[in-house]
Order: structure tokens, then sequence, then C-alpha cells
């Protein structure tokens, strides 16, 4: 499917916003993806509300394959074959699949975090800096340097 007919697909359902997506595009509304045209078709955005009538019309969940499985995601379904050369049906279709989509949404919604406790703060060691490397590599060398007892010289 290319840009141009998927644009005209959905002219009875309104403005939509295409953007590139695996081998393919994915379609949305104000910035709320609800259907996928890929290679294997188009797929509308699901949910416990619209799949029974995904089911009635014979339709399949997406699948892909990865190296391991084949996976099955159940929020998106196979828009029936029908719907292509009806097009006021299909924006009807659309508008549950986007429905659908913002439902999803609301409920990932992040969960308000509480503030972290702060922890009392903690003074930093200041060292005094010098200008002179050398020197202070001296004064460094020179305080790991064991220091020397001094011998008491027995009379004799």
């Amino acid at each position: 499917m290319d840009r141009e007919f998927l644009l005209d697909l959905f002219a009875s359902f309104g403005p939509v916003t295409l953007r590139k997506m695996f081998s393919g595009f994915g379609i949305s509304v104000d910035g709320v993806n609800f259907a996928m045209a890929l290679r294997a078709g188009l797929i509308f955005r699901a949910d416990d509300e619209t799949i029974p009538r995904f089911e009635a019309e014979g339709a399949q969940p997406f699948q892909y394959s990865t190296a391991k499985k084949a996976v099955t995601v159940m929020s998106y379904w196979h828009v029936p074959e029908r719907l292509y050369d009806d097009p006021d049906e299909l924006a009807d279709w659309a508008r549950d699949a986007l429905a659908a989509a913002r439902r999803a949404k609301l409920k990932k919604r992040p969960k308000v975090r509480k503030p972290a406790k702060q922890a009392p703060p903690v003074k930093a060691a200041v060292r005094k800096k010098s200008g002179n490397k050398k020197a202070s590599k001296f004064r460094i060398a020179a305080r790991k340097a064991p220091k020397k007892k001094a011998r008491k010289r027995q009379a004799t």
C-alpha cells in the first residue's frame, strides 16, 4: 500500500498522519496511532469492546515471526478485505479503532511518583591546589616517605 492509496482510503474518515513504520506506515490522528498499513495488509487497533466485531467478520489478530517463535498481538487485528471497497464503513471501523487506541492510552498514563527523600547534605573535603605541579608532587611524595627515627648515640 502506498501513501496516496492510504490517503484516498481514509478520505471518508478524515485527515490522518502517515509515518514510515517497519515495512509500511503507522496511521495516526492527533498523535494517537490507531492503525498500521504493512505488507500483511491494513491492521486496526482493537480492545475488549471491538474484538468481537473483528471475530464476527472472521478477521485474525496481527502476527509476526521472530527467529524463535510466532508472536500474536491481540491489540491489533487485520481489517476485513470487504472494507477496502466501502469507504464509509471503513471510516466507521477506523473511528472504533481510534477510540480503542485512546482508551489504551488512558490506561497507560504514568503514575504520579512521590518525591524522593532527600539525604542530608554531605560536606565535601576541600583541598588547596598548588600552581606548581612539581612542588605538589614533592609534597605528596614527602608525606608518603616513612619518617626516620633519630638514633641516640651512646657514649663510649
